[in-house]
């Protein structure tokens, strides 16, 4: 049975909350029937409380249509100062990876989605991933996908406001961060990890950052709420050896190569029309050793010159202005 749900119930019952438990055992019913155990589904939707079997006189339980439980209490202090909450609608999913990688992110989404039927083998379903690789690669897409296939929000730790210039406090709100993704289930997303999780080796600090490398060594090791945690980083030469230990699948996300780079031009512009000219293999030997990020760049700077030229296509030469514009910038 789902640890939240369980979590709640017992919660409620403890605060007399009639209308919650009634709730809880209508949504406990349909994850169980939801899974394929009829049986058990049936056998609960007759023992199913109302208001008067748990015990609270006049208790009904809610409507179909307001079926809203009373929220988990948050820590003491606001967590929303210390993660921004991406919702799962505003999650980007679509990557173009080698059939490799593409394979690894595959596989610990169809974990996660096993993690119950894993879980009855004593298996644990990869849940803390660490992404690594060259700016621009994609790690916070992949971040973002990974959100998105679990069916998870999103939560992105604000690296400005959780580390404080006060002794011990950096490690209370992280500890507050991970708390709050037992209680809520989520994505949580630690981008540009290394911010906190740079080698205990170093010795130009008083102790305080390896204070902070502890804590959330220790925070990984413990962690098996619902959610997954997912971490990025672009110098994982940098992070502390024993981080990588306490990840389920450290995975690196490499630069495009002329077959993606062909490909993410295409689906990046799949809106407008393409002239004749373009050479898709050309453009992706031109591009060739650039990130995602500087291909999307390219595609969509070429697709907006044809359309505010009020041209009905776009061009080899827009791609190539585009591609010529980046290189000198760079």
């Amino acid at each position: 049975m789902n640890a939240t749900l369980l979590k709640r119930l017992f919660g409620a019952l403890q605060k007399g909350q009639g209308r919650d438990v009634a709730t809880l055992c209508e949504k406990i019913i349909e994850e169980e029937r939801r899974r394929g155990h009829k049986r058990l589904a049936t056998e609960l939707q007759r023992l199913a409380p109302n208001g008067k079997t748990i015990g609270f006189e006049g208790v009904q339980p809610p409507a179909s249509e307001n079926r809203a439980l009373a929220p988990l209490p948050l820590s003491r202090r606001d967590i929303a100062a210390l993660v921004q909450v991406i919702p799962h609608e505003r999650l980007r999913h679509f990557m173009i990876l080698p059939s490799a990688v593409e394979s690894r992110f595959m596989r610990i989404e169809k974990e996660y989605a096993a993690r119950t039927r894993l879980a009855k083998f004593g298996l644990r379903a990869r849940t803390r991933v660490l992404l690594h690789g060259p700016p621009g690669c994609g790690k916070s897409l992949g971040a973002e996908r990974l959100a998105w296939a679990t069916g998870l929000p999103m939560h992105k730790v604000r690296f400005d406001s959780l580390i404080s210039s006060y002794f011990g406090e950096t490690a209370g709100h992280l500890r507050r961060v991970f708390d709050d993704a037992e209680r809520r289930p989520c994505a949580l997303f630690l981008d540009e990890c290394d911010t906190i999780a740079r080698s205990r080796l170093e010795h130009n600090d008083v102790g305080e950052a390896s204070r902070v490398v502890n804590m959330l060594l220790q925070l990984l090791e413990d962690f098996r709420a619902e959610g997954i945690v997912i971490a990025a980083t672009n110098v994982d030469e940098a992070l502390d050896p024993a981080i990588f230990r306490r990840f389920d699948e450290v995975l690196e996300v490499p630069k495009p190569g002329r077959g993606e780079i062909a490909r993410l031009f295409k689906t990046t512009i799949s809106a407008v029309e393409v002239g004749p000219s373009v050479s898709w293999n050309l453009l992706a030997e031109s591009l060739e050793g650039g990130s995602c990020s500087e291909v999307v760049q390219v595609a969509q700077s070429a697709a907006k010159r044809a359309v505010m030229a009020n041209r009905g296509l776009v061009e080899q030469a827009d791609f190539e202005t585009a591609i010529a514009e980046l290189h000198r910038v760079a």
